[in-house]
């Protein structure tokens, strides 16, 4: 298949580039949809460039509007980031007087023993 080791050299170089060509693709793709500033108008302009003019529209637009992305970016694992955390509060959210009383009632029911109600409450209390 490989005639030298030059060949494999060369093949493996231009492997690499390629798959680096299509991180910075995807990269500049999901910022273009991500912009909220832009019309749809603008972002078809940007795909169409992308699609027929490959290496010259994404040089384009990493020296036009990377800074830009990296603002994007940030802002939206702010958001994200936000998102986990309220998630994580709410979830987290229930009291001690909740939970003791979600144990009262498997207590009553029977599902726990008093040992483990014990148990149940100091945990709750603690938190």
């Amino acid at each position: 298949m490989w005639d030298s080791f030059w060949d494999f050299l060369w093949y493996t170089i231009v492997i690499f580039a390629f798959v680096a060509y299509l991180m910075i693709l995807f990269h500049v793709i999901v910022d273009l949809f991500r912009d909220e500033s832009s019309s749809g108008w603008v972002k078809a302009a940007w795909i169409l460039f992308l699609v027929f003019i490959p290496y010259i529209a994404l040089f384009v637009y990493l020296i036009a509007r990377g800074s830009g992305m990296v603002q994007r970016s940030v802002a939206a694992h702010e958001a994200a980031k936000q998102q986990t955390d309220s998630y994580i509060r709410r979830a987290a959210g229930t009291s001690a007087a909740d939970q003791i009383s979600t144990a009262k009632g498997l207590l009553d029911e029977g599902v726990i023993d008093r040992a483990e109600f014990e148990q149940l409450k100091s945990a709750a209390m603690s938190s």
